[in-house]
């Protein structure tokens, strides 16, 4: 009966070992759970941002498709002509005051003529460093310019002026 009992017990004991195991395991089950369904909702909301961003881009897409293609640039006025060939000869974008500087205009009057250059077609592209404006020509405009010369310069139009 000794040995039976300390038979008993001894299984008793594996069971408790087992049972501390098991409860081990489910709290880590447990733990893993928890940070899964937090991911999930982070994964979820996620989607639903990417979904918007993709919702805007189909947006922006049919915009750009509806805009007829900026082939022709209206003719410049000679200041205007100036400011152009400021910036394209530029490879680097140069602020107001640069542009003015490099043209003898105040820099009031080189927004203007950008300004003019922006509603005539010609493609601006502007950015800011420290707040600071930036201002340059598209590059594949640069290049169709080279080959085209859309803007219509010519010295003479430099000479007459």
């Amino acid at each position: 009966m000794n040995m039976a009992l300390f038979k008993l017990g001894k299984a008793r004991e594996l069971m408790q070992q087992i049972r501390e195991e098991i409860d081990g395991h489910l709290d880590a089950i447990n733990e893993n759970t928890a940070e899964i369904q937090a991911n999930y909702s982070y994964v979820q909301k996620l989607d639903t941002r990417l979904e918007q961003v993709m919702a805007r881009l189909d947006k922006i897409e049919a915009m750009l498709q509806e805009q007829p293609e900026r082939n022709t640039v209206k003719p410049l006025s000679y200041p205007e002509k100036q400011v152009f060939l400021v910036l394209y000869t530029e490879e680097k974008p140069l602020s107001y005051g640069e542009i003015a500087h490099r043209t003898g205009y105040s820099e009031a009057l080189v927004m203007h003529h950008i300004a003019e250059l922006i509603e005539k077609g010609v493609p601006i592209i502007k950015s800011y460093f420290n707040t600071k404006p930036l201002i340059k020509i598209h590059r594949d405009f640069k290049e169709l310019q080279a080959k085209e010369n859309v803007i219509n310069l010519s010295l003479k139009s430099f000479v007459e002026n």
